[in-house]
């Protein structure tokens, strides 16, 4: 069975939870919650973990040979036994955790039907795609508000792309969500390294303990990290890979410089207009993507380098946030924005863009003058279709991107202006036409006056000024228009009999404007 028929099974089940009095919003929690002890069951079983993480009687086995009354008291008793459990990554996921069914009838229909699924023939993925497909189910379903914790898994790929993640390096997202990017790196690393068997048993547990590190604000959204982590075979050290805090609080002193820093920041101001707790920011600020920016380039190593989802304000955003701006392009090298069309956030209508940047100069690693040469720009967003789920955006959207930028994520120096996948036919291969175009610091800081909203192609469903008629011609054709609009209005009236209204509404019009004879 393919894995998007199990991952639709299993959203399907959703129903169930729905006939027992849980809302939309907690459909996926409690589900997984039922869903990761038979996950570990059949890694066990297949051989891909060496012993099983639960202990005996909170297993797999102990909840599909009951019913009734006791297999819901029973399941209620192992989630409480599990929250404290001496294993700290298991305490870390059932922290707190709790069934919201009532009727011990919907918890064995759940059980039997997890167990009519046909695990034995899942695709080589695993059962951690599985998971992270169920995440992205429910992220697409606008009533859950989900979205905000998910990137989409294209754009998620091709940053790791361009990117290239590699062995003994530290990975970061500090805005980690459901551990999206931490967990597309490692996949990378494992298809380069034949699932780490190339390296050494120091170099695996490097990776597996050591790699990636994340935080994230909200405990029932780590909840689903760090199961989403384990299925994976990411264990992290002993807060899991995912740590629970606020990164821009005081728990974000806690991470260290990485080499590369992924992350899709959460969008909108902080609460109560105060900006971030934290005191080793240079610039206040309560817009969040300001402050997770400056996190994100203060906290990567010499010569380390980033890719950072930000909407448009942050591009243009005044005052502090131009300070913050030149800040970045003289301690980084700015290198590439990538414009991405709308409607591929669950945000309706958020403009956002990928920033790469590398810390300091790629000759001089502790440079933090000046840094930023040239800064490259691919716009995927003008005249691209409005996406959303009747046109979705895949990975063939972004691939004409990930061939212009090169590969590798350090040196731009093979770079050329010009890129036309998207250009309508017709139109001219020129570079005016092209959506990959340079500019330089200079024309950033005199043209710009350091704002990064940079634009060229022109949208076909816009009128540009240079087509327009003169200013007269448009004044007198308004005029007109206005004038038969009158006309209108004023034979409606007498057609309803009221003549003796429309002349005293006309008379006054007649002596401003001299239209005159009107009625007849």
């Amino acid at each position: 069975m393919a894995n998007i028929d199990i991952v639709q099974k299993l959203w399907n089940l959703c129903d169930v939870l729905r006939d027992d009095g849980i809302n939309y919003s907690d459909y996926v929690t409690e589900l997984v919650l039922l869903l990761f002890i038979k996950m570990e069951h059949e890694n066990t079983k297949a051989g891909v973990l060496e012993k099983h993480k639960l202990p005996d009687g909170h297993r797999w086995n102990d909840l599909n040979t009951k019913s009734g009354i006791i297999l819901l008291d029973d399941y209620k008793q192992i989630l409480l036994d599990l929250s404290k459990s001496n294993d700290k990554l298991i305490s870390a996921i059932y922290v707190d955790a709790q069934t919201r069914l009532r009727e011990p009838r919907h918890l064995e229909q759940l059980v039997k039907s997890i167990d009519g699924i046909d695990w034995f023939n899942i695709q080589e993925d695993g059962l951690g795609d599985l998971y992270e497909g169920l995440l992205e189910k429910n992220a697409n379903e606008t009533k859950s508000g989900a979205g905000q914790y998910f990137t989409p898994r294209p754009l998620i790929d091709s940053i790791i792309s361009c990117i290239k993640p590699k062995v003994g390096e530290t990975i970061q997202d500090p805005a980690a969500g459901t551990a999206g990017f931490l967990i597309a790196s490692d996949r990378a690393i494992k298809d380069e390294t034949d699932n780490l068997y190339k390296l050494t048993l120091k170099q695996q547990k490097f990776q597996r303990n050591s790699a990636f590190v994340g935080m994230e604000l909200v405990p029932g959204t780590r909840r689903l990290a760090l199961m989403n982590c384990l299925l994976h075979g990411m264990e992290g050290d002993d807060q899991g890979v995912v740590h629970l805090g606020n990164t821009l609080g005081e728990a974000g002193k806690s991470l260290k410089p990485s080499d590369i820093i992924l992350t899709n920041p959460p969008f909108g101001t902080a609460k109560g207009g105060g900006g971030p707790t934290r005191d080793d920011l240079t610039y206040t600020t309560s817009n969040k993507q300001l402050a997770f920016l400056q996190h994100i380039y203060r906290n990567l190593k010499p010569g380390g380098r980033a890719a950072v989802v930000l909407p448009d304000n942050v591009l243009f955003e005044a005052g502090v946030g131009t300070d913050i701006r030149i800040d970045l392009m003289n301690k980084c090298n700015l290198h590439t924005i990538l414009r991405l069309p709308t409607g591929i956030f669950y945000a309706a209508g958020v403009k956002t863009n990928v920033l790469f940047f590398t810390k300091g100069d790629e000759e001089k690693p502790r440079q933090e003058e000046n840094c930023t040469q040239n800064v490259w720009v691919y716009d995927l967003r003008t005249n691209m279709p409005s996406f959303g789920k009747r046109t979705p955006f895949s990975g063939k959207h972004l691939h004409p991107f990930e061939i212009v930028f090169g590969d590798d994520p350090y040196d731009q120096s093979g770079r050329k202006e010009g890129e036309w996948s998207f250009t309508e036919e017709g139109n001219k291969e020129i570079i005016e036409n092209s959506r990959w175009r340079v500019f330089d610091r200079d024309y950033i800081c005199t043209e710009k006056g350091n704002s990064l909203d940079i634009t060229w192609l022109k949208d076909k469903d816009s009128i540009d000024a240079a087509d327009l008629p003169s200013p007269e011609v448009l004044a007198g054709e308004a005029m007109g228009e206005l004038a038969e609009a009158l006309r209108e209005m004023d034979e409606l009236m007498r057609e309803l009999g009221a003549n003796d209204e429309a002349d005293a509404s006309l008379n006054p019009v007649k002596e401003a404007l001299g239209f005159g004879g009107m009625s007849d």
